[in-house]
């Protein structure tokens, strides 16, 4: 007997990463430009690190608060009045170990194996992944493409959502397509969720990243008290911490329990010397944010403008987020292509494929790189695109 065979099915049917795929093929080849994966170019401020370090030396290394230290959720509530204009008890905040297992804690505590999740399609693939281990339907509801910019259809959305349906999974702005809800598109999408009885599951990890001016809409400025919903966030993007895996939950206090009992018997919490860090992230991290705001504001340019140059790729500068989703005229098979521009230009881009319905024909590139960088990945990638 096979013994992979023996295992869970749903554990079976966990899709490989097409982002991955092409990461593996690619990684630690001489002279790459890496746009693949969601993270900047810049290792961890020292002044994030250091704090980390000096509770780790001082032996904070016991186990500690399931809910997040009393510092980090106060710092939190600090954070998001200070940016949300929102004041929050530090009750309303939970610490866990990544934005992924927000999102999963999040679907755990929402639904249940049998349940749907509707979302927001193309997509981050690992929301819609993490629903279908956790046996819940992930239904999607494509946004449409429509002269190079992405938006979303009201009717077609509620019109997915099924006697089974728990809750919809909103992320604005978006990963991949940067599709930037307004505050019009949050009440309406607000106004469905109490109407037909529905969790909201709000990512909003990338709102600071708004191209606008200031930050993105977000549920909290249209919610009322009592609404349903829950959100999920991580200290990946703002603060060039991917690699720490340490995010939050902002959620009524009354599920607080409910949120606490898994993370119990998912990690039992936070490294305590982590969440130290994680403090000195939100307070005084505010000038390390914007830099890397301006960084991909500008590099966001350089590519998008010379892409577009070569009149073969079609898409516009996007809203939010940090993220071109590329329409490279001539390319169907984006898996194939993503594979061959790492071969014939040194560049890492994620196929469409990876993000579900309505992304098979287009390919993402992080922006949040030294914009030298971005624009000689550029002149390479207009190079390819001019030879098909």
């Amino acid at each position: 007997m096979n013994i992979v065979n023996s295992l869970s099915p749903r554990a079976l049917q966990a899709p490989e990463s097409g982002i991955v795929e092409v990461v593996n093929y690619a990684r630690g080849r001489e002279g790459l430009i890496p746009l693949w994966v969601g993270e900047g170019d810049l290792p961890t401020p020292s002044f994030i690190s250091d704090a980390a370090m000096e509770a780790l030396t001082a032996g904070e290394t016991f186990y500690t608060w399931q809910r997040g230290i009393p510092e980090l959720r106060q710092a939190l509530s600090r954070y998001y009045e200070r940016q949300f204009g929102r004041a929050l008890s530090p009750e309303h905040f939970y610490v866990v170990g990544s934005g992924m297992q927000a999102i999963q804690l999040a679907l755990q505590a929402l639904a249940s194996p049998g349940d749907e999740m509707v979302y927001l399609s193309p997509a981050w693939p690992n929301f819609a992944a993490a629903a279908e281990i956790a046996g819940i339907r992930p239904l999607a509801v494509p946004l449409a493409f429509t002269g190079g910019r992405w938006q979303l259809d009201l009717a077609r959305l509620e019109a997915a959502i099924t006697p089974r349906t728990k809750a919809l999974f909103i992320n604005t702005p978006s990963n991949p397509t940067g599709w930037t809800a307004t505050h019009d598109d949050l009440r309406a999408i607000l106004e469905i969720a109490r109407r037909r009885g529905l969790w909201i599951m709000a990512d909003e990890i990338y709102a600071l990243y708004f191209y606008a001016g200031g930050r993105a809409p977000s549920f909290l400025d249209v919610m009322d008290e009592g609404d349903r919903i829950v959100f999920v966030n991580s200290f990946s993007k703002n603060w060039s911490m991917t690699g720490w895996r340490v995010g939050w939950i902002v959620a009524p206090p009354e599920i607080g329990q409910v949120i606490e009992n898994l993370v119990q018997y998912s990690t039992s919490g936070v490294a305590q010397f982590l969440q130290k860090g994680a403090v000195a992230a939100l307070d005084a991290g505010d000038d390390f944010v914007l830099s890397n705001i301006e960084k991909a504001t500008r590099s966001r340019d350089l590519l998008c403008d010379a892409l577009i140059a070569t009149n073969r790729v079609e898409t516009l500068k996007p809203d939010g987020a940090i993220y071109a989703f590329l329409k490279i005229d001539g390319v169907n098979d984006v898996r194939k292509t993503a594979l061959d521009i790492v071969d014939k230009t040194g560049v890492g881009l994620a196929p469409g494929t990876a993000f579900g319905e309505g992304g098979s024909l287009f390919m993402r590139a992080c922006f949040l790189r030294d914009p030298a960088q971005v624009a000689e990945a550029a002149e390479r990638l207009s190079r390819y695109i001019a030879s098909l």
